[in-house]
């Protein structure tokens, strides 16, 4: 964890259960707080790409379609999505700290379950049971992070999200090296990451309960914005769930098939296709570091606007490129492509004040219902036709980003 949070709020583990500062120190970005939610978002988001990492063993093993494989994702990222805004709904009227860890337990009985899962309808209850976790995880720690901002809510997002995207990328790597060389039970052997998840999270939990006077909203005067229409607000909340369609969709197509893909198009073996989807998944990461303080820069339409338009001609190049120039392509399309949903989330929780949990419940369960929706729907398309098609067709998707055009400028209504 930075050592720079040395004045900041206090720290999770021991600190995290003291008293509460006083209201003042709210101006300070609590970076020990984003730390070791960012750690704890690493390890659910880890434990959540293993299930995606492993599913050509999974396919060989049970003798799966590219259907069901969709059906698996499915099945997890609608039980994320779904139950994701009736956890900010609530929690925005009765904030629940140690909801945190009951979550991750959640995570954990599936990935166990997972590990000696003997047949397919068994491996769509672990599906559900980690989507489950994810569901109350998100809207919460999201909101600690708003918390621990110090106003600087595009940098404290994106260092919430980074931890994700970093456990996203590591989970292919470490199935390649641990599960595919060991088998089904070596999944349980990561139920050590989500026991420590859980004691981050119990820490951050008393943070939390100690913290609340963070969640007052700050008087009108200091720099928010005035207040749009309804209808302003509801149209750009539509445009936002297209970006967001348009992202996930495109996300699906590299999050459960880039591996079968490779090994289609360039005859790569498992391990080697892992490699790569964590080269694509890494570059993520990265975006996602960046999209958020660069959207308090120079403002969030604008990273919108350019992180999803601006990957399609890359887009457009991928299913026609070598091996090298696949690698390439797909590292600058996970790092523009990436920097947008943390200015997403940001840009939405501005539209909307005061309902932190609610907006990050919404848009995360949305976009983990369009990542399902589109897993499903593109293998369904690729046993139709072929896996190469697929990315033909999904080339097309980043063009939704015109759609940003008609975003309100929220900086002019902060003047």
């Amino acid at each position: 964890m930075s050592p720079s949070s040395s004045n900041a709020a206090p720290a999770p583990a021991a600190s995290l259960g003291a008293p509460a500062a006083s209201p003042p120190a709210s101006d300070k970005t609590a970076f020990k707080v984003l730390g070791a939610i960012s750690i704890a978002h690493l390890m659910n988001d880890m434990i959540q790409s293993i299930l995606l990492a492993i599913y050509p063993m999974l396919k060989d093993g049970f003798s799966l379609s590219f259907s069901q494989i969709g059906m698996i994702t499915l099945t997890y990222q609608i039980a994320a999505s779904l139950l994701q805004p009736c956890v900010g709904l609530y929690t925005d009227k009765r904030p629940l700290p140690y909801s945190l860890p009951v979550g991750m337990g959640f995570t954990l009985v599936g990935l166990l379950l997972l590990s000696v899962a003997p047949s397919y309808p068994f491996l769509l209850i672990a599906a559900v049971l980690v989507g489950t976790g994810s569901s109350v995880f998100h809207p919460e720690s999201s909101r600690v992070a708003r918390m621990a901002s110090g106003g600087r809510h595009g940098l404290a997002q994106s260092l919430f999200q980074v931890g994700g995207n970093v456990g996203s990328a590591l989970g292919p790597l470490l199935a390649a090296l641990v599960i595919i060389p060991h088998g089904q039970g070596s999944v349980a052997w990561f139920s050590l990451a989500a026991l420590f998840g859980m004691l981050v999270l119990i820490g951050i939990g008393r943070w939390y309960g100690a913290n609340r006077w963070r969640l007052k909203p700050k008087a009108r005067g200091a720099g928010g914005a005035a207040p749009l229409s309804r209808a302003r607000v509801a149209g750009a909340l539509g445009v936002l769930a297209v970006l967001i369609f348009s992202k996930y969709f495109y996300l699906a197509s590299l999050n459960s098939y880039f591996t079968f893909y490779l090994m289609d198009k360039f005859g790569l073996p498992v391990r080697s296709a892992q490699l790569y989807l964590f080269i694509f998944l890494a570059a993520v990461a990265v975006g996602t570091v960046a999209g958020g303080p660069i959207g308090d820069r120079v403002g969030r339409k604008a990273v919108i606007w350019t992180s999803i338009l601006g990957v399609a001609p890359f887009t457009l190049m991928l299913p026609y490129a070598n091996l090298f120039w696949t690698a390439v392509l797909v590292a600058i399309i996970g790092l523009v492509l990436a920097s947008a949903f943390a200015a997403i989330v940001v840009y939405a929780q501005e539209l909307v004040p005061g309902k932190v949990g609610t907006i990050a419940g919404l848009f995360f369960g949305f976009a983990f219902g369009m990542g399902g929706v589109g897993a499903a729907v593109l293998g369904h398309i690729a046993d139709m036709t072929s896996i190469a098609f697929v990315y033909k067709l999904c080339s097309f998707l980043p063009f939704l980003g015109m759609a940003a055009i008609f975003l309100p400028n929220m900086e002019e209504h902060k003047r």
